[in-house]
């Protein structure tokens, strides 16, 4: 599996890994936004965007046999940072309901816009399935 890399004396991240290390078979997930398996949105509401992109990328890994415990690493694409740190209490339950208690490295990064022009959101993931 993986494990989380904490440098002793740092102060211990929320909700994220400073570092992860794993190994096994590389599973690299593109950018998803929060639209559905036929590319519609069914929501303009950020957290609802976050939960379908969380999706995304668990029917991604699932076709290698992989799942969301395997991710080791996250990078979220945001066009509104305030929201974002509005509704971290809605967005971390959707997270736990489908990414469960898998916390990987993350960067979150607030853009000027997604390609999407209804992207409220967009997520890369890496995972590793042990050998």
């Amino acid at each position: 599996m993986h494990r989380p890399l904490q440098p002793e004396g740092w102060a211990r991240p929320a909700g994220y890994a400073n570092g992860i290390v794993a190994r096994g078979r590389t599973i690299f997930v593109a950018g998803q936004v929060g639209w559905n398996a036929e590319s519609r949105f069914e929501s303009d509401d950020l957290v609802a965007q976050i939960a379908q992109a969380m999706r995304n990328i668990a029917a991604i890994l699932a076709c290698d046999g992989a799942g969301p415990e395997h991710v080791t690493n996250l990078v979220w694409y945001f066009i509104d940072k305030r929201e974002y740190i509005n509704r971290l209490p809605e967005v971390g339950n959707v997270y736990r309901e489908i990414m469960g208690r898998n916390f990987p490295a993350m960067t979150a990064v607030q853009v000027s816009a997604l390609i999407e022009d209804r992207a409220k959101v967009e997520i890369q993931a890496t995972a590793l399935v042990p050998d």
